[in-house]
């Protein structure tokens, strides 16, 4: 796996894709540190806001971040010409990503941000560049829960504040008890313990969770994803950057790094749908 040290400290998909069309202007200013030129690199360095808590995703241990949202992010970095020690990672909570775009504090997010039409009138997207989709993960020896109908009785897991576990009652299982936690860790660690059944979000969050060495062995995803979450790179409204990260995604997924990144952070526990993955980005308007 890839890892990076910190250089400073209702619409269809398709309509919600062509609200992302790119805008000329300047590109985002960046944090400390930032102030990427756009698609020209060289500039002082680059601000990317990610996920700090989703192991195989985007993870911070120390000055070390890892995850799929880490090697995207340095791969298109390096393509619009900044080296790995030119970047900067900061953490985008879910809340704060389109003000963080807003405001140009950051120069781009990839941060398990789905595409949707109601972010893409207020932010700039590329992608996707990876297709996740809301999945279950449970013990690896239960073959009673096989997908969201099967949840009647059973202890469900999801963050505080999530609605995955909220959609499962409403439209597969009205029957299922919902624990909500304080974030996926604690609705990992409680399944580790038997104190739940089963933890719901998208198959690639849950996947880096069982991925980890802590836990070997222990989880199995159920593999049905069904949602389609597509995961793009958040720009600001005015940024001039989408074609060019653009095109550097489609060179991932064409010279066989993506395939790498999937297999490096998400192991055999994730194996992305065939029929979505990988992605298909959308051209910048």
């Amino acid at each position: 796996m890839r890892r990076t040290r910190t250089a400073g400290a209702a619409l269809t998909l398709a309509a919600a894709l062509a609200l992302t069309a790119c805008s000329a202007g300047e590109p985002g200013a960046g944090g400390d540190g930032g102030g990427g030129d756009g698609g020209g690199g060289g500039g002082e360095g680059l601000t990317v806001g990610i996920k700090y808590d989703q192991p195989g995703v985007g993870l911070q241990e120390g000055s070390e971040f890892t995850g799929m949202d880490v090697d995207v992010a340095t791969y298109i970095a390096e393509h619009l010409g900044y080296s790995a020690d030119q970047i900067e990672f900061v953490e985008a909570v879910s809340a704060q990503r389109e003000t963080m775009l807003q405001n140009e504090t950051v120069d781009m997010i990839v941060a398990s941000y789905s595409i949707t039409p109601e972010r893409a009138e207020l932010v700039t997207f590329a992608g996707p560049y990876l297709v996740a989709g809301q999945d279950l993960l449970v013990a690896a020896d239960d073959n009673e829960i096989t997908g969201p109908d099967a949840l009647d009785g059973k202890v469900l897991c999801s963050a505080e504040g999530s609605t995955s576990a909220e959609r499962i009652r409403d439209e597969y299982s009205e029957g299922v008890e919902l624990y909500p936690a304080s974030g996926y860790s604690e609705c990992v660690e409680l399944l580790a313990a038997g104190t739940v059944d089963a933890v719901t979000t998208d198959d690639a969050i849950l996947a880096g969770y069982a991925a980890q060495e802590t836990y070997a062995g222990q989880f199995k995803l159920i593999g049905n994803p069904f949602s389609e979450e597509n995961y793009g790179v958040g720009l600001p409204p005015e940024s001039d950057m989408c074609e060019d990260i653009t095109a550097a995604i489609e060179q991932m997924i064409e010279d066989g790094t993506w395939e790498q990144m999937v297999a490096d952070n998400f192991g055999e526990n994730y194996t992305p749908n065939p029929d979505l993955n990988p992605p298909t980005p959308e051209a910048c308007a």
